[in-house]
């Protein structure tokens, strides 16, 4: 249901693009957003947009990263720049999904993408 692609491994202060789609029987997806988690840690949120465009950031990342949309594919971007060693990281993405002939917004995770940032 839901897809994510765009890691790798990036020297310090570079960039990265990451994508995130939805298929399947949808009938409206709504928030859809970013989270990260390294070993031995829980996930943290690093961004989220909703279907209306209005973002959220962690605030490590303000003015670094930049999410959006992409409302007719379904899919979502996370534009990362200045990236950082400790921002090594597994990213993981998740939507919001109303399927086709349901009423509820369940939240569907995408597998996560490796992001290594070496100083």
């Amino acid at each position: 249901q839901v897809q994510a692609c765009g890691g790798g491994s990036v020297q310090a202060g570079g960039s990265l693009r990451l994508s995130c789609t939805a298929s399947g029987r949808i009938f409206a997806v709504n928030d859809m957003g970013w989270y990260r988690q390294t070993p031995g840690n829980q996930r943290e949120l690093v961004a989220l947009i909703s279907s209306g465009g209005s973002t959220q950031y962690e605030d490590s990342v303000k003015g670094r990263f930049t999410i959006s949309r992409d409302n007719a594919e379904n899919t979502m971007y996370l534009q990362m720049n200045g990236l950082e060693p400790e921002e090594t990281a597994v990213y993981f993405c998740y939507a919001g999904i109303i399927l086709s002939g349901t009423h509820n917004d369940v939240k569907y995770w995408g597998k996560g993408t490796q992001v290594t940032v070496s100083s």
